[in-house]
Formats: C-alpha cells, structure tokens, sequence
C-alpha cells in the first residue's frame, strides 16, 4: 500500500516552554519520544508562542507606561492602555481602529490585529502580555541549524502564528518565519492543463504548511505546538530557502491595509 502523499505528526509531550530553554533540544528529545526521525525534506512548524517564550517576549503589563496615544486609542477601542502602549511599540502605524478592534502593521511589515501581541495561553491572567519574536526568520534560522545539529538532517522551519483575514471570518494559522524553503511559490509562466501560461499566480507555500499544521495543533488548550510535517514537495526549479517577509504585501500594493 503506497505512503499517503502528506503526513502530519503532533510532537507529544512538550513541557510548558519557559525563557532560556533549548527548543531544539526539547524538540529532538520530543522527536525520539514520539518515534520520530527526522528525513530529508521535513517541515516543522512551531507556534511562535514558544519560541516568544523562550526568547523572553513575556512582558508584565504592570511594568509598561501608558503614552498619550495609547490611552487616547485605548479610550477608542475600550482596550486595556497599557496593552496599546505595547501594541504601538511594535508597530509602524495603525491601519484600522474601531469598537476592539486595533489593526496595525507590524514594524516587520505584516498587517495584523494587535500587533501579533497575545495574552491567550500566556499566564492565565490580564497583565501579561506575549510579543511575537524580534526577528521570527532568524528565529527559525537558528532553531533549523541546531536541529540539524541534534539529529543529522536539516528540516525546513516554519514560525507559525494566527491571524484572522480582512474580508473572511475565523482566523488561520500563518507563517511569520521560515527557513530552509522558499515561503512563496511564482508558478507564472507554468502550464496549466490545458496549457495556458499561468500570468499572475504566486503560492503561499508557507502560509499553507502552516495553515494545515494548526488543524493538528490547535487554538486552545491542546498543547501541541509542534507539528512535523512529512511528504510535502517542491514543484522543480524552486528556490531552496527564503523567509517570511517574502510574503508580506508592500504598502504601495496594498489597498485594504
């Protein structure tokens, strides 16, 4: 009987990530745990959540000053001031505001609602705060290199995250760091079935890795973080690596940001 053509696989067992703690190490441990060894051409995807934590993005609300703009924008949104005030920091501008709703670009250059600042599964109460990583693509650099260390083969590494959509409800899993393969897909100038030459038609490879990896992971209490990825290939002629600001949409293109 032939392999399924994509495999997915829950790393069980994870301890709750804490700042300072190897990833790597934790994932490699997670792996042999579960009866899982790494091949050539794996993708992991792993929650940005847990690489913030380890990184020390854990912010105590009671620790953070207000600025003028943050309670006046707080005051609009009826959002906590201290939490806009961390908002606005990560931020290049706000896109859109209304009644809880506080859109930004993020200063890495993603649009997103709060900044990509979570307070779910964080530590249980309103004055903590969770930033994403400074820099999600080094991130997931480093996290790929000492994995390969640990266990003999590079995978791909995908820092997943969620965002909801502007104009769908329900928020998806997104990537906001990859390393080790091409986070978007130009297939213009391919062939469709009949032959017609795709003109505008580009993949987010990495958004979709990471949508499908949330299926597994979830948005709750599930405690899964990490998912592997298995059997997932590259249409021939495709960069080997690339980075999530690939896929961000420039301003001058975007007409809803």
């Amino acid at each position: 009987m032939p392999e399924p053509d994509l495999q997915l696989f829950a790393l069980r067992g994870l301890p709750l990530i804490q700042q300072g703690d190897d990833l790597a190490a934790l994932m490699a441990e997670a792996l042999r745990r579960n009866g899982l060894t790494l091949q050539t051409g794996d993708v992991l995807i792993i929650t940005s959540k847990i690489v913030s934590k380890a990184e020390g993005r854990l912010v105590d609300l009671r620790t953070v000053q207000p600025s003028a703009q943050a309670v006046q924008v707080a005051a609009q949104t009826g959002k906590d001031a201290r939490l806009v005030e961390l908002v606005l920091r990560e931020a290049q501008s706000i896109s859109r505001q209304g009644g809880k709703v506080l859109i930004t670009r993020h200063r890495l250059g993603f649009v997103s609602a709060n900044s990509g600042i979570d307070q779910s599964n964080v530590r249980g109460d309103d004055d903590w705060a969770l930033l994403l990583p400074e820099n999600p693509d080094e991130s997931a650099r480093r996290l790929r290199e000492r994995i390969g260390a640990l266990c003999g083969v590079l995978p791909a590494v995908i820092l997943s995250d969620t965002h909801g959509r502007p104009h769908r409800l329900g928020n998806v899993g997104v990537a906001v760091g990859v390393a080790g393969m091409p986070a978007l897909l130009n297939l213009r100038g391919r062939a469709d079935l009949f032959e017609r030459r795709l003109q505008h038609t580009e993949i987010g490879a990495a958004d979709e890795l990471a949508a499908a990896a949330e299926l597994i992971s979830g948005q709750a209490a599930e405690g899964l973080p990490v998912v592997l990825i298995r059997g997932y290939r590259l249409p021939e002629g495709t960069p080997s690596d690339g980075s999530a600001a690939d896929l961000y949409r420039p301003p001058h293109m975007d007409l809803y940001g």
